[in-house]
């Protein structure tokens, strides 16, 4: 789905969406904010590339982290959760994920990302994606693009 279809969508709502962003670094804020007027639904996000930060800034749990790893459906739905406390907008969006071109591992290779979406009446997913481009900037937008389908689905 466009960013603008999901843009009209929200803003016909009357609903907001935030984003916590490990590995797309910024780019799933920067698509939402790429449409005229998105400040109307997109007030800004949290990026938790490294550091500790999903835990200091989102409140992910140091067991979470420990038992589920950084790239898990459980850690992309505490990353929404937390960026939609920090934030109190309707909808929050998370990805997570392996880049490349190295960082793979057993059962989570390179390209392999988890996007999660929370939102009203108790809505929390997530969904495991596998990007396939040659390079590292192809998978952050395929995971990203994933993002936005995913939130656009539950709109409409």
């Amino acid at each position: 789905m466009k960013v603008e279809e999901v843009a009209q969508l929200l803003a016909a709502a009357g609903k907001t969406v935030t984003v916590a962003e490990a590995c797309t670094c910024g780019l799933l804020g920067y698509i939402l904010g790429s449409v005229p007027g998105s400040s109307r639904y997109f007030p800004g996000g949290v990026i938790a590339y490294t550091g500790g930060l999903k835990q200091k800034v989102l409140g992910v749990s140091d067991e979470l982290y420990d038992t589920k790893g950084s790239v898990s459906a459980e850690m992309a739905v505490a990353m929404a959760q937390g960026a939609q406390r920090l934030t109190g907008c309707d909808y929050a969006l998370s990805t997570t994920g392996v880049t490349g071109p190295a960082g793979g591992m057993p059962g989570v290779p390179i390209g392999t990302f988890y996007i999660g979406l929370v939102g009203p009446d108790g809505l929390e997913t997530a969904e495991r994606i596998h990007a396939d481009a040659d390079e590292r900037d192809g998978n952050k937008r395929q995971a990203a693009q994933a993002a936005i389908d995913l939130l656009g689905r539950h709109l409409a």
